[in-house]
């Protein structure tokens, strides 16, 4: 590819979610040149299950990047990472290219059961969003006719490479594979013993490689062919690296349907692949090429309902019209006049772990107006990122670890300006607020912008998080006192709300 200017080369990202994809080049600046987004749900053809064509999922990824590089044609594109939803997976035939069945997306219920015999009979403490048993169930349904030499399984990040590479590079990176529950702790690497468990050759499985690592070029793809496929790393651990959390105790919190609380914590890693008992768990942060692969960690703490919780407001409740209108809702209210709302629509994640806990509205009176419900909302999603922050506080304190001096968020909910002025509120920290809604882009951007022999557009990845700077920055309002006031009566609402449905309760994975 001819060279050109500095000014005018670019970054290629595939960012994968789990409702869309886009495409985007990152220039130099740190910033969003361009991008393409697809929308491309999921499909439940029943309660508790979720899958995805996997076929489709990469055509679509290859059009979109197609697309955003011949559009912007004047740009040299150095090198090209992979962002993307974890723990989903696949299983295809290596000689034939194809998904041998559909692909199980992390949200998926179907392995419950395994993974209560998982622990009973095993030890094992696997949850149902890994990877671990889907894989399996996948071997027992949809395997039958395939060679073992020739089956794969994959997160999509692998399956993405494979496809790219015209299958000459089959690999994860370390933080795809850490959360699938088939990785020791210790070596950071398959472990033989849990794969026999689930059924799973290890050679079956990708070689595990650093988040920033070259595995050669983009082949048998016009318009992408001889771009460097450069990167690859799971969206939580994306959206750290692209807020430039990698000094150890900086944290973000991405706040989309869900909300992910990520805390770097440097190059010390757990003694244990299991939740603390303040309800996180260790992650791989990121891992980097070189002579010796460094591997980074960190603490992620876990919201299982954020945003769904407004779109409730609106396609069901009729509240609001829009999720957007909640901001100015809310606003006009002014308080929640004593209303109380707790986001466990679908159970509560850290610290609790009470997956039959249920959303609760309290303190409702003749006088409770639209908007006062509509903040209350907002409100309790607030709350629930100040317990997700103190608990992973807790467990950075026991590591010699320092609190972040502030708190950065994106996500669609970082877009609402009274909830973040909540979040500020409840979490006594200034919040700062990315630049772009979906900072996944810009951290898978910066570790393949730095990747040795492909031109970099930086030198360091430090000097790639240096471009970081918030599109705003929002201080609390309120005194130590009346925080702690609210964090009280937070604790009654949320106290209120446990085991309302005590089979789903007892569950713990």
């Amino acid at each position: 590819m001819t060279r050109v200017r500095d000014d005018a080369r670019a970054v290629l990202v595939i960012d994968v979610g789990t409702s869309g994809l886009r495409t985007a080049l990152v220039g130099a600046a740190g910033t969003l040149v361009d991008y393409l987004h697809v929308v491309q749900p999921p499909s439940t053809p029943s309660p508790g299950l979720v899958e995805f064509d996997a076929m489709r999922m990469y055509e679509a990824a290859v059009e979109a990047a197609t697309t955003i590089v011949r559009r912007n044609d004047h740009i040299e594109v150095a090198s090209l990472g992979i962002t993307n939803q974890r723990a989903s997976v696949v299983a295809w035939n290596a000689r034939t290219g194809e998904p041998v069945g559909p692909g199980i997306g992390w949200q998926d219920l179907r392995t419950v059961i395994e993974c209560i015999t998982a622990k009973s009979e095993h030890g094992l403490a696997i949850a149902p969003n890994q990877t671990a048993t889907k894989a399996a169930w996948l071997l027992a349904n949809h395997a039958a006719g395939t060679p073992a030499d020739d089956l794969r399984f994959g997160t999509i990040d692998t399956w993405l490479t494979w496809k790219l590479s015209g299958g000459a590079a089959f690999v994860t990176d370390h933080t795809n594979a850490a959360v699938t529950g088939l990785v020791n702790v210790d070596t950071v690497d398959w472990d033989p013993r849990v794969c026999a468990i689930f059924g799973l050759r290890v050679e079956s499985l990708p070689r595990i490689i650093a988040s920033r690592e070259v595995v050669g070029p983009v082949v048998g793809h016009r318009g992408l062919d001889g771009i460097a496929l450069a990167a690859r790393i799971g969206d939580q651990q994306s959206s750290l690296v692209g807020q430039g959390c990698i000094t150890p105790g900086r944290t973000k919190i991405t706040f989309g349907s869900g909300g992910m609380l990520d805390m770097y914590t440097g190059r010390i890693g757990p003694s244990e692949a299991k939740r603390t008992v303040h309800g996180t768990f260790a992650i791989v942060a990121l891992s980097l090429d070189g002579e010796t692969r460094e591997i980074h960690w960190g603490t992620e703490a876990i919201m299982l309902s954020a945003g769904t919780n407004v779109e409730w407001l609106c396609s069901d409740m009729g509240l609001i019209s829009s999720p957007q209108e909640s901001d100015e809702v809310a606003r006009a209210a002014g308080s929640t006049a004593g209303v109380s709302y707790l986001p466990a629509l679908l159970g509560l994640g850290t610290p609790d772990w009470d997956y039959g806990a249920r959303g609760t509205l309290t303190g409702l009176t003749r006088g409770t107006k639209r908007g006062h419900i509509v903040r209350a909302v907002l409100d309790g999603i607030a709350h629930r990122g100040a317990d997700l922050l103190d608990a992973a506080l807790r467990d950075a304190a026991s590591r010699g670890v320092e609190a972040p001096a502030t708190l950065r968020i994106d996500g669609g909910m970082s877009r609402n300006a009274t909830f973040v002025q909540l979040l500020a509120d409840a979490t006594g920290k200034a919040v700062e607020v990315s630049p772009v809604s979906e900072a996944t882009t810009l951290g898978a951007a910066f570790l393949a912008g730095t990747a040795r022999d492909t031109g970099a557009i930086w030198p360091t990845l430090d000097a790639a998080v240096s471009t970081w700077a918030p599109a705003t920055t929002v201080r609390p309002s309120i005194s130590d006192t009346a925080r702690a006031t609210a964090r009280d009566k937070w604790a009654q609402t949320l106290r209120s709300a446990k085991a309302w449905i005590p089979d789903l309760s007892a569950l713990d994975f």
